[in-house]
């Protein structure tokens, strides 16, 4: 198979198997639901940047529960199994891919629970949407490779993903957090290009470490 069939196969065969369990969807559902029902018992009333810096508190974590079993509860035979069916390439594409789905339809929902609760409504709620789309592509990139670095440290991997994830993250949570407080303010969306840029950057440059790294390690 070419590369683009490989891809096609594998985030066919993601798409199967979250169907099958659900487990991904449902635990983060769950989280997300639970996590904003008791930030709303809490903070009955708040000002809006304070929920927005909630929101992406929720997240984060959301992101890290959703995209962290990409590898690292992958096990050993369903590993050789991929191996020997598809390139490296095509594996952590695909994987980049069905998780940039999985958190943007989670992110969405999460959203969309969030206004409805706290009655959160920006002033330029577009560009807020752009930037959880943005957020929930920063979220997956970075995740899926820091979960295929980790899921080769064995029983460690959990701690070493914490570790490696924090210096990238935290610059992503800072813009995300100051791009969307421009769309709470209703700022002009030209005072935010130079956020959108920052995360489309770090986004590449992700990707293109991943494309090149992630062949060595799953060669190992």
């Amino acid at each position: 198979m070419n590369l683009l069939s490989q891809v096609k196969y594998l985030i066919k065969k993601e798409l199967l198997l979250e169907w099958r369990s659900k487990y991904a969807l449902n635990g983060v559902l769950l989280y997300v639901v639970s996590t904003v029902f008791v930030c709303f018992l809490s903070f009955v009333t708040a000002a809006p940047i304070t929920l927005n810096a909630l929101f992406w508190i929720i997240m984060l974590f959301a992101s890290i529960n959703a995209v962290s079993k990409s590898f690292l509860q992958e096990s050993r035979g369903r590993q050789l199994y991929i191996y020997t069916i598809a390139s490296p390439i095509a594996l952590i594409i695909s994987k980049t891919i069905y998780n940039i789905l999985l958190m943007m339809v989670l992110t969405l929902i999460a959203l969309f629970f969030y206004s409805l609760v706290f009655k959160y409504e920006p002033q330029d709620f577009g560009l807020y949407i752009l930037a959880t789309i943005l957020g929930s592509l920063s979220f997956s990139t970075v995740f899926t490779m820091v979960s295929a670095i980790a899921s080769k440290a064995g029983g460690n991997g959990s701690m070493l993903m914490a570790i490696l994830s924090f210096p990238v993250i935290i610059p992503v949570i800072i813009v995300l957090i100051k791009l969307t407080k421009n769309a709470i303010d209703g700022l002009d969306r030209s005072v935010s290009m130079d956020e959108i840029g920052l995360l489309l950057v770090i986004n590449g440059l992700v990707a293109a470490v991943s494309l090149l790294l992630f062949p060595y390690l799953w060669r190992d």
